[in-house]
């Protein structure tokens, strides 16, 4: 079983950035894909990005330009630098992981509030 402990969110102004990170720890395969979601009050949970054992990664349109994901293999981490946070970017962030085989876990969370 894969464990995921989210760290970095917090309260930031509009404009101002924030930088998470989540670890994996337990049986974890190589070949994997690590991403963030987030779910905002009373919406769903919806992809902000997501990247590849390999370094491919994929983003949110929302969220393009503004927000990086990258990952280091060897510490079985990744990371989400968002900068220029917009009040629409407030929710719980959680991290995932899921591989080729249907396996799939997630962190339980950290709260990003973007105020004005």
């Amino acid at each position: 079983q894969v464990q995921l402990v989210e760290s970095g969110g917090g309260l930031v102004q509009v404009g101002g950035s924030l930088r998470l990170s989540c670890a994996a720890s337990g049986i974890i395969s190589s070949i994997n894909t690590m991403g963030w979601y987030r779910q905002a009050p009373g919406k769903q949970r919806d992809l902000v990005a997501s990247i590849t054992n390999g370094g491919s990664t994929k983003y949110a349109d929302s969220v393009k330009g503004r927000f990086t994901i990258s990952r280091d293999n060897a510490k079985n981490a990744v990371y989400l630098q968002m900068n220029s946070l917009k009040p629409e970017d407030t929710a719980i962030y959680y991290c995932r992981w899921s591989n080729p085989y249907g396996m799939y876990y997630w962190g339980k969370g950290t709260l990003v509030t973007v105020s004005s």
